[in-house]
């Protein structure tokens, strides 16, 4: 009877070393294919740290790195390895906590830790395998810097609105009035001569709402150009614009990641749990997936509820949904599945433009299935 940490399909050879990664130290454990501990090391979280990490795993021939999936602690030592031509996957938090539960040593340390991680990349074999970081991190990068000047924005404009109604109860501001700058030189030319200490922090919060809205029309200035060279067929889908094209390709990293587009519903939330046990097997029932990448899952609710209001073929399929007995939340959760296949394909679209022509900007290509934008 085989052990259950092999699987035949992989070299008896194979060493896998889990990472415990930390601020200033890795502590990584080696087991063999059928998770015995062969050795542990900790080296500082430096590049010379790294490196003699590479080296001490060089005493066996056919070596893969497993790290918990936590990229603010992992990221420097995951580019360092790959640089360094080594293999590495990426094991979710849930996985190795799961591990450490099972193993045999009691407690908490940074060697059980480790160990855990690579116990569970031991038994899984279908862990995203990590790849040096390509265009998509920078639009998401700028697309969650955006968001924090975006939240920023906010308490300014909330402490704007106390302050002007403070000052004046009868002065009406516009809803979302304070992202203009009209608006914003209007209230500046009327505080201009107001005294007292309110007046002055309102107008340094205007100048601050100011400053923050600038940024944000550039970030997504740039986003728009970074976006329609990387996506121009996820563009084109109907209702996705230039910000929710950015959180979909800057959180999928790469849609060659996925087998097919039923991996990729599973990623973005929108396929749904089966519900079932003995005789009701056949019902059909579903349970909500409360799972999945909630921004992508946010990026195809804003194109769903687009598409209901007219724009693309999704009033349509919503409106067919209703007349079989589908209630509203029923049909957009369908709706968002429908969107999710669209995306992949549109993805895979762009994929393949950007592969048969590296070197210049994918064209746009239809996308399987919906209407392009006029």
């Amino acid at each position: 009877m085989p052990d259950r940490f092999t699987n035949p399909r992989r070299s008896t050879t194979l060493i896998v070393i889990g990472a415990d990664s930390h601020k200033r130290t890795h502590t990584v454990v080696a087991l063999d294919a059928v998770g015995r501990k062969l050795a542990e090391k900790t080296t500082p979280a430096t590049s010379e740290g790294h490196l003699a990490l590479v080296t001490w795993a060089a005493q066996w021939p056919e070596v893969r790195f497993a790290l918990e999936d936590c990229r603010h602690l992992t990221r420097r030592l995951e580019r360092d390895l790959l640089t360094a031509g080594q293999q590495v996957v990426r094991v979710p938090t849930r996985l190795m906590a799961g591990a450490r539960r099972g193993g045999r040593h009691p407690g908490k340390s940074d060697p059980i830790d480790a160990e855990a991680v690579a116990l569970a990349a031991l038994r899984h074999d279908d862990l995203p395998v990590a790849e040096l970081d390509g265009p998509t991190r920078e639009v998401k990068l700028l697309v969650d810097y955006r968001r924090d000047l975006v939240a920023q924005r906010t308490r300014v404009q909330n402490q704007l609105r106390w302050h002007l109604h403070e000052l004046d109860p009868e002065l009406h501001v516009p809803s979302r009035g304070l992202r203009r700058y009209c608006v914003i030189d209007d209230l500046l030319d009327r505080l201009a001569d107001r005294p007292g200490v309110v007046a002055r922090l309102t107008r340094a919060l205007l100048e601050r709402c100011r400053e923050l809205t600038g940024q944000i029309n550039a970030l997504e200035a740039e986003l728009k150009s970074l976006v329609g060279r990387l996506a121009p067929s996820l563009l084109a889908l109907p209702g996705c614009g230039v910000l929710g094209a950015a959180m979909i390709l800057g959180e999928t990293a790469g849609v060659h990641r996925f087998r097919n587009k039923d991996a990729y519903a599973r990623f973005t939330g929108t396929a749904p749990i089966p519900v079932w046990s003995g005789s009701n097997r056949r019902d059909g029932k579903v349970r909500l997936n409360r799972g999945g990448n909630r921004t992508i899952n946010t990026a195809l609710h804003m194109i769903a509820v687009t598409q209901i209001r007219g724009v693309g073929p999704g009033k349509d399929y919503v409106a067919r949904l209703h007349a079989s007995g589908k209630t509203s939340t029923e049909a957009v959760r369908l709706l968002r599945r429908r969107l999710s296949d669209a995306v992949f394909a549109a993805l895979r679209a762009d994929a393949h433009c950007a592969q048969a022509s590296p070197a210049a900007a994918p064209a746009a290509a239809p996308t399987p299935g919906l209407p392009a934008v006029a």
